[in-house]
């Protein structure tokens, strides 16, 4: 009877680990947290525990586990409840999962790239649902067009907001590289502000790429010099070709691995850790 299950009242992070010459560190905790927080505050779901309580269990199930590479999910949910109008009143139940997590979009996707496909389903307007949350019923969204990808063959499915404009993929951020910019979505395409997007601008600003967010209209994914996508599970793939159109040469471009580059460097020492983002595992 949990009101979650019912009505999709559930928050969510999904945070990575990486191993380094240093131990295993949590990537962005802190700021994850902050967003878990800012995503029940829209919700007016009241948390039974503080940020520091969470973020040791964070570290606890790393440790206790012996991960490595690993993926964390932090779920905040609305448990037994009767009905809308009393998901105030309903208590608020927390849980950490965590486990080891390759490519999440397959084998060789990272080195590679993927080839993906503009989806039919379009993402919810601005004023139906709070996109800037990290919601589990706005993963409905998500999940219809990623399997509408899947079963057309496609690594995975891009979408359009309801101004018919470029949003995100079904769980990733886009950026589109033209004459060497970074361009990306805008918050207000009903994205995610995912920290991986946050990140690459923030590395990207440090290199002196310029980044560029804007509205951008559907052909210019077919006329882009590069494109890839980005989030936590992610990370940063390639996109090879949208739609059948062939991106470039169809490999990942030299904007794209540099970026990989800076953005992997982190764990492995290339990149400095200039604000502390890496968080050693207790």
């Amino acid at each position: 009877m949990a009101h979650a299950l019912h009505y999709g009242s559930s928050i969510f992070e999904g945070i990575r680990s990486y191993p380094t010459t240093d131990g295993v560190v949590i990537f962005r905790l802190t700021d994850h947290l902050k967003r878990l927080f800012n995503s029940a505050r829209i919700y007016d779901m009241t948390m039974p525990y503080d940020r520091g309580a969470l973020a040791s269990a964070c570290h606890d199930v790393v440790r206790i586990n012996h991960l490595k590479k690993a993926y964390i999910r932090p779920v905040v949910f609305r448990g037994a409840g009767q009905g809308l109008s009393l998901a105030a009143e309903t208590s608020t139940e927390v849980a950490v999962g965590a486990w080891e997590l390759g490519s999440y979009l397959g084998n060789g996707a990272v080195e590679n790239g993927i080839d993906a496909c503009v989806s039919s389903w379009q993402r919810p307007a601005p004023n139906t649902l709070p996109m800037g949350a990290k919601a589990g019923g706005n993963y409905l969204s998500g999940q219809l067009i990623a399997r509408e990808a899947r079963r057309l063959g496609f690594g995975e499915g891009i979408a359009l907001a309801s101004n018919g404009l470029l949003s995100e993929g079904a769980g990733e951020n886009l950026f589109l590289v033209f004459e060497g910019a970074l361009h990306t979505t805008p918050e207000s395409a009903a994205i995610l502000n995912g920290i991986t997007r946050d990140t690459l601008i923030k590395l990207a600003g440090d290199a002196g790429i310029r980044v560029v967010e804007r509205d951008l209209p559907r052909e210019y994914l077919y006329l882009a010099d590069e494109i890839f996508m980005c989030g936590t599970a992610a990370e940063i793939t390639p996109i090879r070709s949208v739609d059948g159109k062939r991106i470039a040469d169809g490999k990942p471009g030299p904007v794209t691995r540099k970026m990989q580059a800076l953005f992997f460097g982190l764990f492995d020492g290339r990149t400095a850790d200039k604000r502390g983002w890496l968080e050693p595992v207790n």
